[in-house]
């Protein structure tokens, strides 16, 4: 133990204590071991799944080391609701399958698989594996189908059930469910990968339980849980008390006017308790972006967890992290609400939001806004030689820029704020699975927002359509218009949003959230995903920090001018050869503090046509006038602009006169 935990008394002594707690980390990181080793989906290859063991009660006892971070904060309470529905029928042998995110989980492609553990007849733990299916059937490949307003439009939405019963595979039962799912294959290998690893957890335990007594590992349990515990009151109760409050947004609901959807969240610190209100948050809204219970409470958990990253994480920290979540809101989506897109939507705004509360709290730990998680999804017939017209699914997410920070930039190419144990796939690996070739992977220049310490910068991925048929593309993202944002006078990041070329059409501006658009040999797309937002005044960031950022191609010398002020003459660019003309700076950051207040309430109407007419490109709207249009057509959103004015207001513009 480190010094800076406590040492309360318990029933153990503090050497087996660790002994026992150690290795009930090493028991779920067993499980990742055998199932990255084993499955048959790239998906969960690339980490997007997570374990646990957790006591008889479904509490979560200990997490895996590179969990991702928004199945760890329900898989207790999957646990929970499956052993409450077998109650009464829960044997040695059973292996229960659950994807309902309306038990306590995510979304529907997060297919959990449980095992009871028994010890001389009795109950004693729950191995637990989650993993990401790639496909659990519905209308578009991939089972991300934004234009389902219910779970219905989905997949398959699986209550608690045996797969294997009493040591008996159930294989009616597995094959009902895997033949509604595309690639069955792949999903049946998923399955019995994510099985093997909780049969390998269970008798790993039974090893310690053999080892050390049922008694001695029992306790082991109730302390760890109260080790967590114990640490996470220590922290809180060391800060002061108050209550802190912002917002953040989804870009907006389909099935109302253009504007912002509000996710409200407060933050009250009592004593060595944190709660979180979320009460103010909008109704849930027409596509899947909403997020359930489950997900949202996961998300405050994972948002508080990053500011106290030294604090394991388990059912203990529970106790004193709690979250008002109504219900009806987009933060709790109640059944049959479409869901599948929640990490995309509502569960990556509270974290954020959270991120921002924690830094005024703890402001040696600030960060400012980080990009938003993106899917895009292809499916069809393969039809390159030797594949025969087999269906394939191509699944890819990519990496982007975390949030500027106190004291120093924001994490460049990074995974996405809600698993950061997720791997970046292997371009090659994609395209030896699937008839499409990346044509581009590299980062995008002047993503990152501008600040004294400024965000990480975004990442471009493109791709082309090789041999196939019957073809479909679906993306799920969002901040085109609720744009990566700074704090402490930082500035946005860019779009998300993805460019379709197919023929000899014009590229189209796809945006951030479509399904099953029929796509056809040769067709390219690419999509940017954005950097993090700034962090403080990026007037106050040495013109030297911006002169590397140049010569690293994170920064363009035409941008280094307009964000920072910062004037540079280019003397032989393939040598890098850059220079600051210090004069000429010192008179473009006076013109930039002079004015930009006055930009952000010049008329949006005009700002927009001058746009149109080629004198602004798309950051001078964003970062210096605050106007956001629908990047597809070049209109006006006169609401969305207002909106994003008032946060550029409160984020920015009020922190530049301090």
């Amino acid at each position: 133990m480190s010094e800076s935990q406590p040492q309360a008394d318990i029933d153990l002594d503090p050497v087996t204590f660790e002994v026992l707690r150690s290795s009930f980390t090493n028991l779920v990181d067993r499980m990742a071991e055998q199932i990255q080793r084993t499955c048959y989906s790239f998906v969960i290859y690339n980490r997007d799944f997570s374990n646990s063991l957790n006591d008889a009660e479904g509490n979560t006892i200990m997490q895996g080391s590179q969990d991702i971070a928004v199945h760890v904060g329900t898989l207790h309470y999957t646990c929970k609701e499956t052993l409450e529905f077998f109650e009464g029928n829960v044997n040695p042998g059973d292996v229960y399958i659950v994807n309902d995110p309306y038990l306590g989980g995510t979304h529907i492609n997060d297919v959990r698989i449980m095992r009871p553990v028994f010890y001389d007849g009795e109950l004693i733990a729950v191995t637990q594996s989650n993993g990401h299916w790639a496909d659990v059937g519905g209308p578009a490949p991939g089972s991300f189908n934004i234009n389902a307003q219910h779970h219905f439009a989905e997949g398959m939405r699986i209550p608690p059930l045996k797969i294997w019963d009493a040591g008996e595979f159930q294989e009616d039962v597995a094959n009902l469910l895997v033949t509604n799912m595309r690639l069955s294959e792949d999903r049946l290998g998923d399955m019995r990968a994510q099985t093997e690893a909780t049969r390998i957890a269970a008798d790993r335990l039974l090893e310690l339980v053999e080892k050390y007594g049922i008694d001695t590992v029992k306790t082991a349990f109730d302390e760890s849980k109260n080790y967590v515990e114990r640490i996470m009151r220590e922290r809180i109760s060391d800060l002061p008390d108050g209550t802190w409050r912002t917002q953040d947004y989804i870009d907006a609901d389909p099935n109302k006017e253009e504007g912002y959807v509000t996710i409200d969240v407060e933050m009250t610190i009592d004593g060595d308790e944190v709660h979180y209100d979320l009460s103010g948050s909008d109704e849930y809204v027409g596509n899947f972006l909403n997020s359930t219970f489950g997900t949202s409470f996961s998300a405050v958990v994972a948002g508080t967890k990053m500011f106290f990253p030294d604090v394991p994480l388990n059912s203990g920290m529970y106790n004193v992290v709690s979250a008002d979540l109504p219900e009806g809101t987009v933060v709790n989506a109640p059944e049959p609400v479409a869901v599948t897109g929640s990490v995309a939507g509502a569960y990556e705004k509270v974290m954020n939001a959270i991120f921002e509360l924690w830094s005024e709290v703890l402001p040696e730990r600030a960060m400012a806004c980080a990009f938003n998680l993106e899917y895009l999804l292809a499916g069809g017939q393969d039809q390159r030689p030797g594949r025969g017209g087999e269906e394939f699914m191509w699944y890819d997410w990519m990496a982007g820029g975390w949030g500027g920070r106190d004291g120093k930039d924001g994490a460049t190419a990074t995974a996405p704020v809600f698993g950061a144990g997720l791997a970046v796939q292997s371009l090659e690996g994609q395209e030896r699975d699937t008839p499409l070739l990346t044509s581009e992977h590299s980062i995008v220049t002047d993503s990152a927002g501008p600040g004294e310490y400024r965000g990480g910068c975004g990442v471009r991925k493109g791709g082309q359509l090789l041999a196939c048929e019957n073809s479909v593309i679906s993306y799920c993202s969002d901040r085109a218009r609720s744009i990566t944002w700074g704090i402490n006078g930082g500035l946005p990041g860019i779009p998300h949003g993805v460019t379709l070329e197919q023929g000899d059409d014009d590229p189209e501006e796809m945006g951030t959230v479509f399904s099953n658009h029929p796509i056809e040999e040769s067709d390219e797309f690419v999509r940017p995903s954005s950097g993090g937002g700034g962090f403080g005044d990026p007037l106050d960031r040495d013109p030297a920090a911006v002169l590397e950022d140049v010569k690293d191609d994170y920064v363009s010398v035409e941008r280094a001018k307009t964000d920072y002020g910062v004037v540079i003459e280019e003397i032989d660019a393939d040598l890098c050869d850059y220079e600051i003309d210090e004069e000429a700076t010192a008179e473009e950051r006076e013109h930039i503090r002079t004015n930009r207040e006055d930009w952000l309430r010049e008329d949006p109407d005009a700002v927009a046509q001058r746009y149109r007419d080629g004198d602004l490109d798309q950051l001078d709207l964003i970062r210096q006038y605050g106007v956001i249009l629908d990047w597809s057509n070049g209109e006006l959103l006169e609401r969305t602009t207002e909106q994003f004015r008032e946060m550029l207001v409160e984020r920015a513009e009020s922190e530049w006169a301090q």
